[in-house]
């Protein structure tokens, strides 16, 4: 069957003006702080030597999937809240479809990934930093993105090739398979089995291997001192709230038929803009090392940055002194020659 859409029309998250005045400002200062948050964590990691472990490895490169996963649908949101007409290419929409898997299953695969790394952290702690060296922690980083990759991948041949005779409105914020699937003029049935063995099965299937690493975690703090089990049990609290935020609401999209709620656009709100930019706060509120070396860091460099100009303005008043001076020297030399 002949596609006969170029572009859909999305209803974003609300047709009322005043919400969508609110939503720009609401999700433009959500964005803004998702952005500088994770861009701190990067550059902090990245400068601070004894934030090496691969614990931080995998948190830098989770604020960087973070970053890259919002970026695909908040600026466009953040757009349309301001436009009448909320339209996106047929091409663009498939674009935004595929980055928004990828990314977002990358993120599924890394958390994944943080939780074997904490167990190993716990469980093993001798043998760690053998078992978790760079070569490892590069191959299942890899990994995460081949992974992510296939994934997209599926589920953007699985759309693309769908007729869609309109209507071409969309109701939602981003081009998703759930709300594309209800506007293609064929059969979805069978597709959208596959949407759930390919997204929910692999949600429902990391959060399970996820909450079973947690708990034998947990169950292993009996033998450990009490130091040891306030600091470990500290580390896992933290990524279990990211966790269940992220998880839960993907669980809620993608483990069910192709059906659409209305809950669904407040719901993909959580997973794709409220947690990547509460993903930061939750990982250093309590991590001491991640404060003091964002202290050392950004407080060093300002301090540097303050000696700089100091050192500016002296050289500059001094110049300033020296100036006047060597021009009365001249002056008088002048007068003797005269």
């Amino acid at each position: 069957m002949e596609n006969n859409v170029t572009e859909f029309i999305f209803m974003g998250l609300s047709q009322n003006e005043k919400v969508q005045q609110l939503c720009f400002f609401l999700f433009l200062l959500f964005y803004m702080t998702l952005m500088t948050g994770n861009f701190l964590i990067i550059m902090t990691i990245q400068r601070s030597p004894n934030l090496n472990s691969p614990m931080y490895f995998f948190l830098s490169f989770l604020s960087f999937v973070d970053i890259c996963y919002s970026s695909v649908t908040a600026p466009k949101l953040i757009i349309d809240s301001q436009a009448k007409v909320k339209s996106i290419s047929f091409v663009g929409c498939m674009v935004q479809l595929f980055f928004s898997h990828l990314f977002g299953c990358t993120e599924i695969f890394i958390l994944t990934v943080m939780a074997y790394d904490r167990y190993v952290a716990i469980c093993k702690p001798l043998r760690y930093l053998t078992i978790m060296d760079r070569k490892v922690c590069s191959i299942l980083v890899v990994t995460c993105w081949l992974g992510g990759f296939v994934h997209s991948f599926i589920q953007t041949i699985l759309t693309v090739q769908l007729p869609f005779c309109g209507p071409n409105l969309i109701d939602h914020y981003f081009c998703d398979v759930h709300p594309l699937l209800k506007l293609a003029c064929t059969e979805t049935y069978m597709v959208g089995l596959i949407v759930i063995a390919n997204s929910g099965m692999i949600s429902l299937s990391c959060f399970v291997i996820l909450m079973g690493s947690y708990i034998v975690i947990l169950l292993s703090f009996k033998t450990r001192s009490s130091e040891g089990r306030r600091k470990a049990l500290s580390t896992c609290a933290s990524h279990i709230t990211v966790v269940i935020l992220f998880f839960v609401p993907c669980l809620f999209i993608y483990l069910r038929p192709s059906t659409t709620f209305t809950e669904d656009k407040m719901v993909a709100v959580f997973y794709t803009i409220i947690t990547p930019m509460l993903n930061p706060l939750i990982y250093t509120l309590r991590n001491t090392e991640v404060k003091n070396a964002m202290k050392r860091l950004w407080v060093g460099r300002l301090l540097d940055r303050n000696k700089r100009d100091s050192a500016v303005k002296l050289s500059g008043a001094g110049i300033a002194c020296i100036v006047p001076v060597s021009k009365r020297v001249a002056g008088n030399k002048s007068v003797i020659t005269s």
